[in-house]
């Protein structure tokens, strides 16, 4: 009996003991995901995630276009480019800026098992007070301050499993003056909505709150960690992983007290660390537990870099001194305002990179964190900025959202400096919290002052000339120099600026004004694009990207691989001298490749080659050797391509191998059977050759008509001597073999000038001129021809191209044959066509003009000539800096041109290249006359 009851209790306990250790084997699946798995944050989106990704919300506006009824927006936007309240600039009155508000709603559902777990409902901006309510409560005290993520724990007011209103009063004027001040009353277009995305933030009960890293180039790494909610954290741990993924180092911290801030440090040893030429990235993971209970798990992207600013030497990124090459840049697109999406901040910050820049500063408020990310990943160093347009926030505003903006992009090794407002707008109180708020310490600048060891002064003159920018201690760095207002500026003048900025070793570099155009449309306007007429920021690209002539010439002259000058001679043995101005980058990880190309009338032939990156470390000098064919000198032109380590094009130099004389002499015919007619009426003489009719005047010499098989060519009144003394007289005509000239007289008293016609029986016709400008210092030299703008169709000639020139932007440009079609572009707007028609051309060989029914040629003997083409419209500002200056009449040929200004500087304050042009005349002695040598083609029928 005794037996039988034991062996029952034994399989009944058997059993029991296998089915205990079946549900606790269920029991332990099930609860795996939870207790084994990372707790991570869900993030989950109530707007869209961008411009590219919206969702319909119900909106209500109080004023302005569509007010007054219920209806749908995009959310995330800005309200006026949906078609809602007013548009304002900056600079508008106070008495007719658009005051209204926005009211929206949405509803959402959320699931049961949400319960218990901590939700924040989380905005990334709102222009530029909200109130928030869901359920008819509110979330919380409203939110004052545009560019700033903001965020209220709504777990206790949400229904789970069941509907939720969400309602966001949205008031565009601000209730605080402050944020007005340093907001609305600014340089830049002004908007309203809630422009950056909506999301809800799920968490665990306890959970990390915020992280703050340290990573140093030495590779030492520091957090410290803000934990929230009930629960008592036990250990915390953090592993460091590569781009790969791949674990570089683990390290765990005990917590033996009850606290909610903790920190860690570790050191990985062989770090890649990151910059703007190598933007390696590490991602930390962070994990908090309850003794063997996994809590919360965050990841954060992060790099290893060093910032020091050293008082009157540098700024310093990983031990290395560094020159900002620097652009402004607004959160912007016409069609969507402030509201961009990740492609945009992909698409602007490659954009920047083309240039060659390294630096770009966020104007003036901080960008949406997605670009800050790509600037990460692709590498600019960035200055972030608080907002303040010679506005600034009150201490308690502003501290409060200075502690919003750093905990939001306090981690993006990108940024190498804080700025404390723009151009006044500089609370000092503030100051203080920049330090207390950075874990990583970061230089803090206040641009347009001398603050913090940084003088920043705006468009300071080229030659620095006051106070502390030539003859100072502090480190020279304008964070915005070079204003871009129509084709001034940018460009004009950053060869003189940059070759100053680069040897002078207490220069830090500078930031250009301005990225950009910003034009907006106007949706009570037709959708046009506004530019707030000259206000609005004008950029070296236009509203959508359009390349203006700056951005090729900043393209070459940031170039961090830079050619010295050569002449191409006989006697040139492939070497060409060059320059490293990486910082960090050693150019034999770049790849160099060349072209000889030779242009003919029917077609062009070419030959390519590589050449191998030379051994030169950065802020060093060196040689590269092209292994050219031994026929290189047939060819008319060597171009040399340089690409860096991601084969991104740095840029295409070109080095013109035949001179003007010898590609002309491939062209001219003087030779010919035709014979050449004369006819003298009082003092016209008209004389016929071939097809061609030509009519000149023989007491001046000038051209007074012409005409040929396919009816007249409009293109007379010429030569005439621009800033010169048109004093040619008694001419002789006479024959020199089968050619007929008309010859001038040189008088050493009276007339110093001569010019000369001859007539070659093959119908070309050759006009030489020897001059002495007027004046020593002068804006142009050379000669011009009348020739009405109406009747040209396009061009095709031989020379730099495609773009204009100023005598201070000749860069930029390439040697080669260019056609260019007629357009009237006003460079900054609309309709934004470029490269523009109208203006100087540089290194002109020669080239045919084309009418709707008719053309002519025209060649030149002449070395850096320059063809003038019409004149673009008169411009200026209220300092008269911006002026374009052109000579008289149509079409020109000069030896020398005209500088440009910008908005905020002369054309001869941008540095030397912005002065006139210099011409002594020695006594008027003939051999130092300059001489001018045109060939003309007027025939109908010329080779195709």
């Amino acid at each position: 009996m005794s037996f039988f009851s034991t062996t029952r209790d034994t399989k009944y306990n058997t059993r029991f003991t296998t089915l205990c250790a079946l549900c606790f084997f269920v029991f332990f699946v099930l609860l795996l995901p939870v207790y084994s798995y990372p707790q991570q944050t869900e993030k989950v989106y109530l707007s869209g995630t961008g411009s590219d990704q919206t969702v319909q919300w119900d909106f209500f506006c109080t004023a302005g276009m569509n007010a007054g009824k219920w209806t749908k927006i995009a959310v995330p936007s800005c309200w006026e480019l949906q078609g809602f309240g007013k548009y304002d600039y900056g600079f508008a009155k106070d008495s007719v800026r658009g005051k209204e508000k926005g009211l929206y709603k949405y509803r959402f559902n959320v699931p049961a098992n949400w319960k218990g777990k901590v939700i924040n409902i989380v905005f990334d901006g709102v222009m530029t007070d909200a109130e928030v309510k869901l359920n008819g409560k509110s979330a919380g005290s409203g939110h004052q301050g545009a560019f700033y993520a903001f965020k209220y724990d709504i777990s206790k007011l949400l229904k789970y499993r069941s509907n939720n209103l969400l309602e966001v009063t949205v008031a565009k004027h601000s209730a605080n003056e402050s944020v007005n001040a340093a907001e609305r009353r600014a340089d830049f277009w002004i908007f309203g909505g809630i422009f950056r995305p909506v999301w809800l933030e799920v968490l665990p009960q306890k959970h990390i709150q915020h992280v703050a890293i340290d990573a140093k180039a030495d590779g030492s790494f520091s957090a410290k960690l803000q934990a929230k909610g009930d629960g008592y954290v036990t250990a915390l741990t953090v592993e460091l992983l590569d781009q790969n993924n791949k674990l570089v180092k683990k390290s765990e911290v005990k917590v033996s007290e009850f606290s909610n801030q903790y920190g860690i440090k570790t050191d990985c040893k062989g770090v890649h660390q990151w910059s703007s030429e190598f933007p390696n990235l590490y991602t930390a993971v962070f994990r908090i537990y309850s003794k063997d209970k996994l809590l919360h798990e965050v990841s954060r992207k992060f790099g290893f870099r060093t910032v020091e600013l050293k008082q009157r030497d540098g700024i310093y990124v990983n031990g290395v001194k560094v020159k900002m090459k620097g652009v402004n840049r607004h959160t912007f697109r016409p069609e969507t305002g402030r509201t961009t999406s990740k492609q945009i901040s992909v698409e602007d910050v490659l954009l920047i990179k083309e240039m060659n820049m390294n630096a770009v500063r966020m104007s003036h408020y901080p960008p949406d964190d997605h670009f800050l990310d790509v600037c990460d990943s692709l590498g600019l160093f960035v200055m972030d900025e608080l907002a303040g347009w010679h506005g600034s926030y009150d201490e308690p505003t502003g501290k409060k959202l200075l502690k919003e903006m750093i905990d939001h992009d306090v981690n993006h090794p990108s940024i190498i400096f804080w700025a404390n407002g723009n151009e006044g707008g500089h609370n000092f109180d503030l100051d203080k919290y920049f330090s207390e708020f950075d874990i990583q310490q970061r230089p803090v600048v206040h641009p347009w002052q001398l603050f913090g060891g940084f003088d920043t002064q705006h468009y300071r003159e080229y030659n620095y000339g006051i106070g502390n920018y030539e003859s100072g201690k502090e480190i020279v760095m304008p964070t915005e120099f070079l204003h871009g207002q129509f084709d001034g500026g940018h460009g004009a003048g950053i060869e003189d600026y940059w070759e100053k900025m680069w040897h002078n070793p207490l220069s830090a570099g500078g930031f250009l004004w301005d990225f950009a155009d910003n034009a907006v449309v106007r949706k009570d306007k037709n959708d046009s694009l506004d530019t707030d007429k000259h206000r609005a920021a004008d950029g070296i690209v236009g509203p959508h990207h359009e390349k203006e002539a700056s951005f090729y010439t900043i393209k070459e002259v940031w170039s961090p691989v830079y050619f010295e000058r050569r002449e191409i001679t006989d006697a040139f043995d492939g070497k060409l001298n060059i320059e490293n101005r990486y910082h960090f980058t050693n150019i034999k990880e770049c790849a160099f490749s060349w072209k000889l190309k030779r242009f003919e009338i029917e077609t062009s032939k070419r030959i390519v080659g590589t050449a191998i990156a030379p051994d030169i470390q950065p802020g060093a000098k060196g040689t590269v050797q092209l292994q050219l064919p031994a026929d290189w000198k047939n060819y008319d032109v060597l171009y040399v391509t340089v690409k860096d380590r991601y084969q991104r094009e740095l840029f295409t130099w070109s080095f013109p191998i035949s001179s003007p004389k010898l590609v002309g002499a491939r062209m001219i015919a003087k030779e010919g059977n035709n014979n050449i007619n004369t006819t003298d009426a009082d003092s016209l003489l008209t004389i016929k050759v071939k097809d061609v009719t030509v009519v000149l005047n023989k007491n001046n010499g000038l051209l007074v008509s012409v005409k040929n098989g396919k009816g007249e060519l409009p293109f007379n009144n010429g030569p005439v001597l621009q800033e010169g003394v048109n004093n040619f007289k008694s001419f002789k005509q006479y024959k020199e073999r089968s050619n007929l000239v008309l010859e001038s007289s040189f008088d050493q008293k009276e007339s110093y000038n001569t010019l000369k016609w001859t007539v070659y029986p093959s119908g070309w016709i050759k006009l030489e001129i020897k001059y002495f400008p007027s004046a020593y210092f002068t804006n142009f030299a050379g000669v011009n021809f009348s020739f009405p703008e109406k009747e040209i169709q396009s061009i095709t000639y031989m020379g730099d191209g495609p773009y204009r020139v100023w005598k201070n932007r000749m860069k930029g440009n390439q040697f080669g044959v260019w056609t260019k079609t007629y357009n009237n572009t006003e460079t900054g707007e609309a309709p934004w066509i470029y490269p523009e028609f109208k203006g100087y051309h540089s290194n002109f060989y020669g080239g045919t003009f084309f009418t709707k029914t008719n053309r002519f040629t025209i060649v030149t003997e002449n070395e850096s000539l320059f063809l003038r083409l019409f004149t673009p419209a008169w411009k200026t500002d209220q300092w008269h800096n911006y002026e374009p200056l052109f000579p008289s009449g149509d079409i020109s040929f000069l030896q020398g041109i005209s500088s440009i200004g910008s908005k905020t500087q002369r054309n001869e304050t941008t540095g030397p290249m912005g002065s006139k042009n210099i011409f002594y005349d020695y006594e008027k002695d003939p051999s130092r006359a300059l001489q001018l040598n045109l060939y003309f083609n007027f025939s109908a029928d010329q080779q195709e």
